[in-house]
């Protein structure tokens, strides 16, 4: 299997797994162990993190939701982004680390983002297929709406191929030379306390 193929498997797995509860509360165990599927239990933590987001993001945008209730929620959003951001560099750690004998070749390029930032959206076009295919499949839903959803989920799964051969692509470009990868901390300000002047004025 090649990577993408892995990628899609466990972002799958992971979806299908979160939503036999499907509630944003559900204890967390990943599926893989770290010391003998690195790969997959990256893959895993990753997906896990972005599919309860996305439960986040939907019940925040109820009109009816409590304010205090969506401000605790509000601060969950912000520490999940976190770990979505520590996420994206842990995985791109584990493709530098496995290209760390690779020399680039003299004309070799980098590319516009890291390998993990297009698993990072490989991950939530994942999330974006389950979801636009229960739409386009909900029985108590009109036909015309029904149809619109399907139409965007063809569009969804094409990009879906798209990306995961971007990807592979890269990969396989990065292996054998011809590009070359960093990984930029992503530095966010404002939640740092010497960094974020609100913070800053709170201590």
């Amino acid at each position: 299997m090649n990577f993408s193929e892995i990628a899609n498997a466990v972002f799958k797995q992971v979806i299908d797994t979160y939503h036999i509860i499907n509630t944003v509360d559900q204890p967390f165990t990943n599926s893989y162990i770290k010391e003998t599927h690195l790969l997959e239990h990256l893959l895993y933590r990753k997906c896990w993190i972005d599919t309860v987001q996305w439960h986040y993001e939907d019940i925040i945008r109820d009109p009816k939701i409590d304010p205090v209730a969506a401000l605790a929620l509000k601060r969950q959003i912000d520490a999940s982004n976190q770990d979505r951001t520590d996420m994206v560099e842990y995985i791109d750690s584990y493709f530098l680390d496995m290209n760390k004998d690779v020399v680039p070749n003299s004309d070799a390029t980098i590319n516009t983002e890291s390998p993990a930032w297009g698993v990072d959206r490989l991950s939530i076009l994942a999330l974006k297929v389950y979801h636009m295919h229960e739409e386009a499949t909900r029985e108590n839903a009109s036909l015309a709406h029904r149809d619109a959803c399907q139409t965007k989920l063809n569009v969804l799964l094409e990009q879906r191929v798209d990306l995961s051969s971007a990807i592979d692509q890269l990969l396989h470009d990065i292996t054998t030379g011809v590009k070359y990868m960093k990984v930029y901390k992503q530095m966010k300000m404002y939640n740092d306390d010497e960094l974020n002047p609100v913070l800053r004025g709170q201590k």
